[in-house]
């Protein structure tokens, strides 16, 4: 029997919705303490987690992330902010699907079933869990987490895709246009200054690793990760 985390502040929604997936076989439990989400969670172990963005305490995106360092499983957001944002910041933060409400429920549970398959089904991924490593730094881009000698930071999905090609060509030059690819379907709706954001930021995490200038600009070619040491260009 799957198990489903519910983690939503009303009580009516809260009811209804686990009265209809549990008409489907499901086991449901929703959130009491909105102080000790991931406790909740671990305590739970739930197959997947349906997430509304604005809770008490901390919002969605944050408890997103706790959830993300410790597991792969499948969250799906249920929330009445329906901008392009909210969406996008959930996506960055972890998630696997944003749904508006007000919703019908039989998509729902429709997404619920196809978020399932793909993570537990015939056709989901091997257990192992993806590590992309160079030089005593590796990232774990499922869970979006990043550590260096024994410290670790979150990052966001853009910042996740900026690192990974990095590191795989670490100590080489990693061009502009690639790492564009890497992030975006489309540059040509993408302003480029766009790129110089998310490098800050990946400069910022690293920082806090304890790898400050690891993160070199080679003028007119683009990024290099340089984990031997070396100044920024």
């Amino acid at each position: 029997m799957f198990k489903l985390f519910i983690i939503e502040d009303d009580k009516q929604l809260v009811q209804l919705l686990s009265e209809h997936l549990q008409k489907f076989g499901y086991d449901t439990r929703a959130v009491e303490q909105f102080d000790h989400i991931k406790q909740s969670f671990e305590a739970y172990d739930p197959h997947l987690v349906l997430m509304d963005v604005n809770l008490p305490k901390f919002d969605g995106f944050y408890w997103c992330r706790q959830i993300r360092s410790i597991s792969t499983c499948p969250i799906l957001f249920l929330s009445a902010r329906d901008g392009k944002m909210d969406q996008v910041m959930a996506l960055e933060n972890g998630a696997d699907d944003f749904i508006t409400k007000p919703f019908d429920y039989e998509i729902v549970t429709a997404k619920i079933n196809s978020q399932l398959r793909r993570a537990y089904g015939s056709y989901a991924a091997q257990p192992e869990e993806r590590t992309v490593a160079a030089g005593g730094m590796t990232l774990q881009p499922e869970r979006l987490l990043l550590s260096f000698r024994g410290a670790d930071t979150e990052l966001s999905f853009t910042e996740s895709k900026i690192v990974e090609e990095l590191l795989r060509k670490a100590e080489r030059v990693v061009s502009r246009d690639r790492l564009l690819e890497a992030i975006w379907d489309d540059q040509a709706f993408v302003d480029d200054n766009t790129l110089n954001v998310y490098i800050t930021r990946v400069r910022k995490k690293l920082a806090a690793l304890g790898a400050d200038d690891t993160l070199q600009t080679i003028r007119g070619q683009g990024y290099r990760l340089s984990l031997n040491g070396g100044q920024q260009g």
